[in-house]
C-alpha cells in the first residue's frame, strides 16, 4: 500500500512540474513590424518595434530630447537596402543598417550606423555613423497611439520615409540614381536582337527625355506586335506630346479598336478620354 501511494505522488508531483513549466504565449506589448518597399530596381526593408502612446506624455519625456534614441521598441531599428542609395547627399552601398534618432524640439537628427544591435543609448557607438541628418519636426493634428515608420511619395528616384508618434512626424529623404542604370541597361541592350522598344519608349516618355526618340521605339514597337492595343495607345499619347494631334487621334483611333475587339474595358476608356481631350 506505501509503495502505491508512493507512486501516485510521485505522479502527481511530475504533473505539476510539467504544468508549471509549461510556456505561456502572450501578445507582444510593442509589436514588431517588417516593411518591404520596391524602391528604384531592388527593394527597401525596415524592422522595428512599435510601441504605444498609452496615455504618457511621449516627446520630451518617454522620448528624452538630446538623446539617442532606438526608434522603437525592444529590438533594434535596421534598414536594409538592396542597391545603393543616397541619404544626406552621401550614397550608401547596399547592406543592412541601423537606424537610431536624436529627437529634439525643434530639430530631429536621424542616423544610419553600421551597429545592428543599439537597443539602448548605451549601446549607440559615435564611430560607427555612416551618415546623420538633421530634419525638422512637424506637429500632427491628429494623435498616433502606435508609433508608425511608413515609406511615401515613392517615385522612380526617390521616396520618403515617414516617422510619426504621437503628435510628432518627421522625414527622412532616400534618393538612388536609377537613371544612370536605366540608361546604361538601354544603351547596352539596345544595340542587340529581339529589342525591348515598349519598355524603352515607356522610360524616355516617362522621364522626359527624348521624345522623338521614344516615338521610334513606339513605332517599331507596333511593328512588332500590331495587335497590341496598349502599344497604340502609348504611341498615341507620345504623338500628343509631341503635339502631332491628328496623328495622335488616329493612332488612338486604332488602339480604341483592337481595344474592343480585345474586350478590354480599361483601354477603351483611355482610348475615348484620349480622343475626346484631344479633339
Amino acid at each position: 500500500m506505501k509503495k502505491i501511494l508512493f507512486v501516485i505522488a510521485i505522479f502527481i508531483g511530475s504533473m505539476a512540474n510539467t504544468s508549471f513549466g509549461q510556456t505561456l504565449t502572450t501578445p507582444q506589448p510593442s509589436t514588431t513590424q517588417t516593411v518591404k518597399q520596391n524602391f528604384g530596381l531592388s527593394v527597401i526593408e525596415l524592422s522595428y518595434s512599435r510601441p504605444n502612446v498609452k496615455g504618457r506624455t511621449v516627446m520630451g519625456d518617454l522620448v528624452p530630447y538630446g538623446k539617442v534614441w532606438r526608434t522603437g521598441a525592444n529590438q533594434a531599428t535596421t534598414l536594409t537596402f538592396g542597391d545603393e542609395v543616397i541619404i544626406g547627399g552621401k550614397k550608401i552601398a547596399p547592406g543592412k543598417y541601423g537606424l537610431v534618432s536624436i529627437p529634439g524640439k525643434d530639430t530631429w537628427t536621424l542616423i544610419i550606423t553600421k551597429q545592428l544591435d543599439i537597443t539602448s543609448p548605451a549601446a549607440y557607438k559615435e564611430e560607427n555613423d555612416v551618415v546623420r541628418v538633421n530634419v525638422k519636426p512637424v506637429s500632427l493634428n491628429e494623435n498616433v497611439e502606435t508609433f508608425t515608420m511608413q515609406f511615401a511619395n515613392v517615385k522612380s528616384g526617390t521616396c520618403d520615409l515617414n516617422l510619426l508618434w504621437d503628435k510628432t512626424a518627421v522625414t527622412l529623404p532616400i534618393a538612388t540614381d536609377v537613371d544612370t542604370k536605366v540608361m546604361s541597361q538601354i544603351n547596352t541592350i539596345m544595340t542587340k536582337d529581339n529589342l525591348p522598344y515598349f519598355n524603352a519608349a515607356m522610360y524616355y516618355m516617362d522621364n522626359g527625355k527624348d521624345l522623338n526618340q521614344a516615338l521610334t521605339w513606339f513605332n517599331k514597337a507596333a511593328e512588332q506586335n500590331p495587335d497590341a492595343f496598349f502599344v497604340h495607345y502609348q504611341r498615341a499619347s507620345c504623338l500628343a506630346k509631341l503635339g502631332k494631334k491628328q496623328e495622335a487621334i488616329t493612332a488612338a483611333t486604332q488602339s480604341l479598336e483592337l481595344s474592343k475587339a480585345a474586350k478590354n474595358a480599361d483601354y477603351i476608356k483611355l482610348n475615348e478620354d484620349l480622343i475626346a481631350k484631344l479633339r
